[in-house]
């Protein structure tokens, strides 16, 4: 028997630079000569969803959590990450169905309540503010501290920032005392550029 067909194919390979981040060439050498070949090294999460499509879709379109920019896909990549439908997370986080798959449509302005998606990151196994985007994540840090921070920052009084920026200074006070959640339109307005 020939030694040579017995070697085992990267036993030869070795890198011969590296191009960039994952991507090397590299060179075989054997009996034959010296050969090279590229080497992309792709790294992603396989997701175990029931739904097989959605899967291939989260898995091309993304390779992590931290590039999605809305709960609502976050929502599901979790929930596919854990191979559950949505009926089995409503039922396992005490939250009817319709109330479940509305927090994972796309265009949802409201808020989140935050309660509810405590129970769900303790399902999928992660923190509350994996499953968050930049507003709902304002609002689980503490609005009115916030917004009384940047408000004090421009030197305004509540009378002041409430004209400056069109709202009723009744408005800001709740904001600013957490009676009521500012809107997502708002926040966008004040705080969406920073």
């Amino acid at each position: 028997m020939n030694y040579t067909n017995q070697i085992r194919y990267h036993e030869n390979w070795h890198p011969f630079i590296r191009l960039a981040n994952h991507m090397y060439i590299m060179s075989y050498h054997g009996i034959e000569g010296v050969k090279y070949a590229p080497l992309y090294i792709h790294r992603f999460q396989l997701l175990q969803p029931r739904n097989l499509l959605e899967a291939e879709r989260f898995n091309i379109r993304y390779s992590s959590p931290s590039e999605m920019l809305t709960v609502s896909e976050k929502l599901r990549y979790y929930r596919h990450k854990k191979g559950l439908m949505q009926k089995d997370v409503a039922e396992k986080a005490g939250i009817h169905l319709a109330t479940y798959c509305a927090y994972e449509q796309e265009d949802r302005i409201m808020p989140y309540p935050l309660d509810k998606l405590s129970k769900i990151a303790e399902l999928f196994g992660t923190h509350i503010t994996d499953l968050l985007d930049e507003y709902n994540l304002f609002l689980y840090n503490g609005q009115g501290r916030q917004i009384q921070e940047f408000r004090q920052s421009l030197g305004l009084t509540k009378e002041e920032f409430a004209k400056l920026y069109g709202f009723h200074v009744y408005t800001v006070k709740k904001w600013e005392n957490d009676t009521i959640q500012i809107l997502k339109s708002t926040w966008v307005k004040l705080f969406g550029n920073k």
